[in-house]
């Protein structure tokens, strides 16, 4: 997985690309009518149910937009809200709270989201020993905070992206010639570069599952749109030699089912790909 440091960074871009994004310019809109040196004071009023997240990362934005702006924090990521609910008063110049209003907004609404909904397939697991993953299905330039959202959530991250594990999937595998091949190859080049990188590597069938047993030195077997009979034979047939991860169009109905199978993950893209965000505001007082 990524460093805390290379994390940090990714969020430090987000805010930077979003803001230029949005801003430009100026904001002339609150240029045009609000003096300079007007002072203000607004709150994050929820309209919804669910788990909020994001509130580190609005301060980070109100943060640098401008570092007098004031927050006062009353609700903490992680905890459920309902309608009513004020999540923080944020207060200094009213132009800085409005530049950095939508940001937070879109920020926080999609977060909440992604938390509320992994927390909810969290639940489902519990007396499992079966934890939720994420997934690469994330939109463009804001995978950080989806992830992040994710373990606020109370779910877990995958990979981050392609340079901090290997995995070997259908595609990867038919180009190389084979499970076994594409194990090879990626386990020389990891020697030759000297890397240290987990590796996954995705299982079809059965059968498959035991060429990569086979092939050996893998992290863990995706098994991949499996039915459940075939997932607790591999299961059974993996034992201890690594891990196991359940993938592909697992829903509410199914995960369970799929985790009483044994498997140690499941991972879903639907944590942060179909998801609606959650209704919040950002309101003067």
């Amino acid at each position: 997985m990524i460093s805390e440091k290379q994390f940090q960074k990714e969020l430090e871009i987000i805010i930077t690309n979003a803001i230029r994004e949005d801003v430009g310019d100026g904001d002339h809109s609150s240029l045009a009518c609000i003096p300079a040196d007007a002072k203000g004071k607004a709150m994050l009023l929820v309209k919804d149910r669910g788990i909020i997240a994001g509130i580190k990362f609005a301060e980070m934005v109100f943060s640098y937009v401008d570092a007098e702006l004031k927050i006062e924090v009353l609700i903490e990521d992680g905890e459920r809200v309902k309608p009513g609910d004020i999540v923080f008063y944020v207060e200094g110049s009213s132009q800085s709270i409005l530049k950095a209003e939508r940001l937070v907004l879109n920020s926080m609404q999609r977060m909440s989201a992604i938390a509320t909904k992994t927390q909810g397939y969290v639940k489902l697991l519990e007396g499992s020993k079966t934890k939720i993953l994420d997934t690469r299905k994330t939109t463009p330039g804001i995978r950080a905070i989806e992830k992040w959202a994710v373990k606020i959530g109370g779910g877990e991250n995958h990979r981050f992206a392609l340079y901090d594990m290997i995995m070997l999937k259908d595609n990867h595998i038919d180009f190389a010639g084979g499970v076994i091949e594409a194990i090879e190859k990626t386990k020389k080049y990891l020697k030759e570069t000297k890397r240290d990188l987990k590796i996954i590597v995705e299982a079809r069938d059965l059968t498959e599952v035991k060429k990569i047993l086979e092939a050996g030195g893998v992290y863990r077997i995706l098994l991949d749109n499996f039915n459940y009979e075939d997932t607790q034979k591999a299961v059974e047939l993996i034992g201890d030699k690594c891990l196991t991860e359940s993938s592909g169009g697992i829903n509410e109905k199914t995960i369970r089912n799929y985790a009483e199978c044994g498997v140690n993950f499941i991972s879903s893209g639907a944590l942060t790909h179909s998801i609606y965000n959650m209704d919040l505001s950002l309101k003067a007082v």
